[in-house]
């Protein structure tokens, strides 16, 4: 193995993951849609490379292993494409390819509990694209495809803190509703697992074990901080924009067990609290 991956979209997730690779010794070429970023790629051990150019075809050429976190769009996956054909003629040099999906293929379930043998019903537009993705990466002959299917992201960064400092942060009640969450380090450590042992076509749903009420996550900082909880705003009457809004129509509770018994994942996060708590410890919020 040559240890060298092709991130396309090396965003959050795919930084993770490569804090974990670069110290191994990986070769890992990233995609970026702006020059501006690769001062930072490059301090990361990252070989930058801008989206579209030549060069993502020389560094598939090199690349054994392939990890795809770019969203779809309404005309379709980008990086498939884009790149399709190279992808696809790259197959017997690859040993492993990740594609980063969404829980939101399993659309509302009325906080019952889904799994990876769950069927799909996306509701939303975000989720029928996805699961045409996840799709039109499966149907690429021979590829050593995994799929993994991510529940709301947080970490450093990506935090409530700033939001109940600035006194922005709201307590949103909508009565039954949950949400799945996974800490990004724990995305790394699943992608990591997987690589060292690939089992193609796998689905992994990736997730912590706690789908909790948002409003619980947003009281537990304030509580964190030492301040007082935002007052409590019922769905109805909250101010969200239409995204935002969009992810209180899906109601849902995601088993993580797939990741723990495969690849012996013991998640650094298991919950909400231990997460935050770390990342305020630590400064990174």
């Amino acid at each position: 193995m040559t240890k060298t991956l092709l991130s396309f979209g090396h965003g959050y997730s795919a930084q993770a993951l490569s804090t974990l690779l670069v110290p191994q010794g990986w070769t890992i070429y990233g995609t970026t849609r702006s020059a501006d970023r690769f001062d930072a790629l490059k301090a990361q051990g990252i070989t930058p490379i801008l989206w579209n150019d030549d060069h993502i075809l020389s560094a598939l050429e090199k690349s054994d292993h392939i990890l795809s976190s770019v969203a779809p769009t309404a005309e379709g996956d980008p990086v498939l494409k884009a790149c399709h054909t190279s992808i696809a003629n790259a197959v017997p040099n690859l040993r492993w390819v990740g594609y980063l999906s969404t829980t939101g293929v399993y659309g509302d379930r009325n906080g019952g509990w889904v799994d990876e043998n769950s069927d799909l019903r996306p509701e939303t537009e975000r989720g029928h694209r996805r699961v045409e993705a996840e799709r039109a990466w499966q149907q690429i002959p021979a590829l050593p495809l995994h799929i993994f299917r991510l529940a709301g992201i947080y970490g450093p960064g990506r935090g409530p803190f700033a939001k109940v400092r600035n006194g922005t942060a709201q307590r949103i009640i909508k009565p039954g509703q949950v949400f799945s969450r996974i800490h990004v380090d724990d995305i790394a450590q699943v992608l990591a697992a997987s690589i060292a042992n690939p089992n193609p076509t796998s689905i992994y749903n990736v997730c912590d074990d706690d789908p909790a009420p948002p409003q619980d996550v947003i009281g537990y900082a304030a509580e964190l901080l030492g301040v007082a909880p935002p007052p409590e705003v019922a769905f109805k009457d909250a101010e969200l924009s239409p995204m935002a809004r969009s992810f209180y129509a899906e109601n849902k509770r995601v088993s993580n067990a797939r990741i723990k018994d495969e690849l012996g994942i013991t998640l650094k996060y298991p919950d909400f609290r231990s997460g935050l708590a770390n990342m305020l410890a630590e400064n990174s919020d």
